[in-house]
């Protein structure tokens, strides 16, 4: 498990970049996020690290000898490690090798974020039992949650294709809907069109098919977490998820932060999973020791809402809710250990998506689903507007971060989309 604090955490490190050292940047110098970006003189795909207001190439730097993110996905831990801390030394205040770091350096305005990496496959799961409770009530108040939900990280695979970056906008769905109180479906425009809060896990090392990961090895097969938003159309759902769960209502738009922060970034921040008492404990092969100790990751997470009319008058938007990814009921590495248990074969780039990451307390709902109480009750906005779920022009922006007394805070960046109108 990738729990090692070491010099690159180290809260009074200043980098040789100023705006790096600003205590509101989401990437100071014990970041150092991963993704690819482009410039207008050239068009192909670079990697680079967030560092401050800027974009450091790794190539040009010298760090790395191509362009290649899932190759450089692939890497043991140790020579991850050992990049991560080549860069830590390139981009200290007072470096020997200041001059030709500098001369890597892009500004984050002038450039083309990408997708941080080349993604081949992208599996959804359920992990917060907050987020599984809420919904479950609103069609099974007696019995919200389904018997399998404690014992089994459920999942379905999803639709890698229409995974776009931070930034995008994306056409309104149109489907088959189904009322209560009608005998046949009709089609059109999506009318209940939601976000979902979740982090992306980013698988680094593939495994042969057939040979499972077990939970001691799961995090040597991670690279790093994005903020992930699985928009999705609630009353398409409605209709087609029986008997086989989620289809077009989820596989026409998801958004993506464009920067993977690493695990040994996240280090500092690690805490200790437990279970409520009363619920059962994983079966063995979702547990370990280290899991135990470790396996949570303390990630404040935030949804914000910019309507068409805060645009216009200038305000950056309202905050909706806040929860942690402390809460989720699932940890990382037994993602990992269940999806490969029966021998599937993971591959560099594949993403895994949390699911709707929710708190326990009201109002930390990671959808409008639950915020609205399915439609049932209007989230009035602070100038007066309201919503049940998302209007055309809406733009939903995600953020997390971690703190910890003696670390400097890290972020993630945004993940922002916004929605546009169904195509006729």
């Amino acid at each position: 498990m990738t729990t090692n604090v070491d010099g690159t955490h180290d809260a009074t490190l200043t980098s040789c970049l100023d705006s790096a050292n600003d205590p509101a940047t989401d990437f100071p110098i014990q970041n150092l996020p991963f993704g690819r970006y482009r410039s207008e003189e050239d068009g192909a795909w670079s990697v680079g690290v967030a560092i401050g207001d800027q974009v450091l190439d790794l190539r040009r730097a010298g760090v790395v000898q191509n362009s290649q993110m899932n190759q450089l996905m692939r890497l043991p831990r140790d020579a991850r490690q050992a990049i991560r801390e080549a860069i830590s030394e390139g981009l200290r205040r007072g470096s020997p090798q200041e001059k030709p770091f500098r001369s890597a350096l892009i500004a984050q305005t002038e450039v083309q974020m990408g997708l941080p990496c080349e993604i081949g496959d992208y599996t959804d799961f359920y992990t917060s039992v907050h987020h599984a409770t809420t919904v479950g009530k609103q069609f099974r108040p007696d019995n919200p949650l389904l018997p399998n939900y404690k014992w089994v990280p459920i999942g379905y695979h999803g639709r890698a294709s229409s995974i776009c970056v931070s930034g995008n906008s994306f056409a309104r769905p149109v489907g088959q809907t189904k009322a209560p109180n009608s005998d046949i479906p009709a089609f059109g425009p999506c009318a209940r069109l939601d976000y979902e809060l979740e982090i992306g896990v980013f698988i680094s090392r593939p495994n042969i098919l057939g040979e499972r990961i077990p939970m001691a090895a799961a995090e040597d097969h991670v690279f790093g977490i994005a903020l992930f938003n699985d928009w999705s159309a609630r009353d398409i759902q409605g209709w087609e998820y029986q008997p086989l769960g989620p289809f077009l209502s989820k596989n026409f738009a998801s958004t993506l932060s464009p920067w993977m922060v690493t695990l040994e970034a996240l280090a500092p921040y690690r805490k200790a999973f437990t279970r409520p008492e009363g619920d059962p404990q994983p079966l063995p092969y979702l547990d370990s020791p280290a899991n135990r100790a470790m396996g949570a990751i303390d990630i404040e997470l935030e949804v914000w809402l910019q309507t068409p009319a805060m645009q216009k008058a200038g305000s950056a938007g309202e905050r909706l809710m806040r929860s942690n990814y402390a809460d989720a009921y699932w940890t990382v590495a037994q993602m990992v250990a269940h999806h490969t248990v029966n021998g599937c074969n993971l591959r560099a780039g594949d993403l895994f998506g949390s699911g709707t990451l929710s708190g326990p307390d009201a109002g930390q709902g990671g959808s409008l689903l639950e915020l609205s109480d399915g439609g049932k009750r209007p989230i009035r906005l602070a100038n007066g507007e309201t919503r049940t779920f998302l209007e055309d022009g809406d733009t939903v922006i995600l953020r997390g971060y971690c703190q910890r007394e003696g670390f400097r805070r890290i972020g993630f960046g945004e993940c922002r989309g916004t929605v546009l109108p169904a195509r006729p």
